[in-house]
């Protein structure tokens, strides 16, 4: 319930204060939320396997956004920044519906 209570406070607090990005950070942005989206599927999927573990959560949660933004951030010195972007989404997005197809078979047996 505590974790239900924090994002509801906390999309509360973002939509209430409508903080804006920098724009030096805009282009790490999109990539940080899928990351980080890619790290609350998994955790979820652990969670109906039973094998929930809140430090393996917040560590892939931190490293999979520290990752994709230094990868990111790499492109974008090498001149390849949108071509190493999408690599990352593609990535990030076979692993998300990887993990929402188990949740599914674990949740409607199929």
């Amino acid at each position: 319930m505590i974790p239900v209570i924090g994002l509801v406070i906390g999309v509360g607090v973002g939509l209430w204060m409508q903080p804006t990005v920098p724009l030096s950070l805009q282009p790490y942005l999109p990539i940080a939320i899928v990351a980080a989206l890619d790290a609350v599927v998994g955790a979820l999927r652990a969670l109906g396997e039973k094998r929930f573990d809140d430090r393996v959560f917040v560590v892939s949660f931190i490293s999979n956004v520290v990752i994709a933004a230094a990868m990111v951030f790499l492109g974008d010195q090498l001149g390849v920044g949108s071509q190493l972007s999408t690599g990352v989404i593609v990535v990030l997005g076979i692993r998300i519906f990887a993990n929402a197809a188990a949740i599914r078979r674990r949740i409607f047996h199929a």
